[in-house]
């Protein structure tokens, strides 16, 4: 995609603090902010309502064993995906799957208002649904943009992701208190066809910037015949991202299950194990993870308005993936001595800020150099079934060391060595990334 880097518009100049747009580009990117808006959005709606039915079901303990039964359903969920994206191109794939979960909304609703108890069915649902359609619009970004391009444009796509759930969660909570769960499913249903109705117009202002008639044509052409998982285990490349992405899980749950566990510890501590005291201990509880999700969200979005797009442009997106493995190992070295509240209420908030705002966009930006097809189906494998892959083994330590009766600074240790891996292999990805297309010379499209 050829871009005019002649002096800038007025838009493109209100933009650069966040991302360097160049001519002929705010209109396609500023779309494609919308649409992660929009997107993320809609899925804290869904989430706020899964909350409610899971409880009001009865099932709460299914959260314990969701992640391996999500698993199991992407298993068949993704090589389905594949084969209906070797049969049609990119808007109908991406148009036709958001619409598909967007039906199942409906489904839903019918069955609330039949009195049906949808609880766990809507739980496995909603976490397949937050990993292949927001995976897919990524794959599309992806798509859209060469490799020069996402390095540039993706952090502002990023601050569209990071928006959308703050406000989702917003929305959610006023629709809960005043129109029950029944409305979040609607609002969900309605933003997602709007996404779909986005794709298309999203797609054509794209286009109207590239230049090549391979462009053009490749953009319209079905995916090939491989299987997601196929190509993964084919390519060095995509074998690598698949490792890191669930190590990255791995260490981030048990993360969480060392700042809860400690949490609880010192709940304990101060105010008492015994009955009378309950109630001190939930408000110590929820104050504390109060005050932890208000920071993770002030910092990440700061961090993706301001930082991401500078880190990309002095690091590069390979070396940024440095920067987040390095804050964690620095962060589990401390706690291997002597874990507190104020340390691992920084540890946690570095690390989902990082994780939200640098290294959701470095993922995605992994995945610009790959071949169209793995953007769709190798992206879906690696951001549906290898996350939920490394929440069950996350799970599997997690079990084992209650068993051993490990203590907080045993558990730190092997997040310890964890995070060591995940240093390796993000040194193996810099090595291992595909290098810089040659140039292609521009030709007129056929009329």
């Amino acid at each position: 995609m050829a871009t005019d880097t002649r002096e800038k518009s007025l838009i493109e100049r209100v933009l650069s603090p966040i991302a360097d747009v160049r001519r002929g580009e705010a209109a396609s990117v500023l779309l494609m902010t919308l649409l992660m808006f929009l997107v993320l959005a809609a899925y804290y709606l869904l989430k706020t309502a899964r909350e409610v039915f899971i409880l009001t079901d009865g099932g709460a303990e299914v959260k314990s064993y969701s992640s391996a039964g999500q698993a199991l359903l992407l298993l068949a969920l993704v090589p389905a995906y594949g084969a209906f994206a070797s049969r049609v191109n990119r808007v109908r794939l991406v148009t036709s799957v958001t619409l598909f979960f967007a039906s199942n909304l409906l489904l839903f609703l019918f069955a609330v208002q039949a009195g049906l108890r949808v609880g766990i069915v809507y739980f496995l649902w909603v976490g397949i649904f937050n990993l292949m359609v927001i995976a897919q619009f990524w794959a599309f970004a992806a798509d859209l943009y060469t490799r020069e391009q996402g390095r540039r444009l993706f952090p502002l796509i990023g601050v569209g992701s990071s928006l959308g759930a703050w406000v989702g969660s917003m929305r959610a909570g006023n629709l809960i208190s005043s129109a029950g769960p029944g409305r979040l499913l609607i609002g969900g249903a309605v933003v997602l066809v709007i996404c779909a109705l986005l794709v298309p117009v999203i797609s054509r202002v794209t286009g109207r910037i590239e230049k090549t008639a391979a462009a053009t044509a490749e953009a319209e052409a079905p995916l090939g015949k491989t299987d997601g998982f196929a190509l993964i285990f084919r390519d060095r490349y995509l074998i690598l991202i698949a490792v890191l992405t669930v190590l990255i899980n791995v260490v981030n749950t048990g993360g969480e299950y060392l700042f809860g566990r400690y949490v609880v510890e010192q709940s304990v501590a101060i105010h008492g194990a015994g009955p009378e005291a309950a109630a001190a201990r939930e408000v110590f509880v929820g104050a504390t993870y109060s005050k932890l999700f208000s920071t993770v969200n002030l910092v990440g979005f700061l961090l993706q308005m301001f930082v991401v797009s500078r880190v990309f442009k002095f690091l590069g997106v390979g070396k940024s993936l440095f920067i987040h493995p390095t804050v964690a190992l620095f962060g589990y070295l401390m706690m291997l001595r002597a874990p507190s509240m104020q340390l691992m209420g920084v540890l946690k908030v570095a690390d989902n800020s990082l994780d939200y705002s640098l290294g959701n966009t470095t993922k995605q930006a992994l995945w610009l150099p790959t071949s169209r097809e793995a953007k769709y189906k190798a992206k879906q494998a690696v951001d549906s079934f290898f996350v939920r892959a490394g929440d069950v083994l996350s799970a599997g330590v997690v079990f084992v060391g209650e068993g051993l009766l490990l203590t907080v600074p045993a558990f730190a240790a092997i997040n310890l060595v964890l995070t060591l891996g995940w240093l390796s292999v993000v040194a193996l990805i810099n090595r291992s990334t595909p290098p810089e297309p040659a140039p292609v010379p521009d030709r007129p499209v056929p009329v």
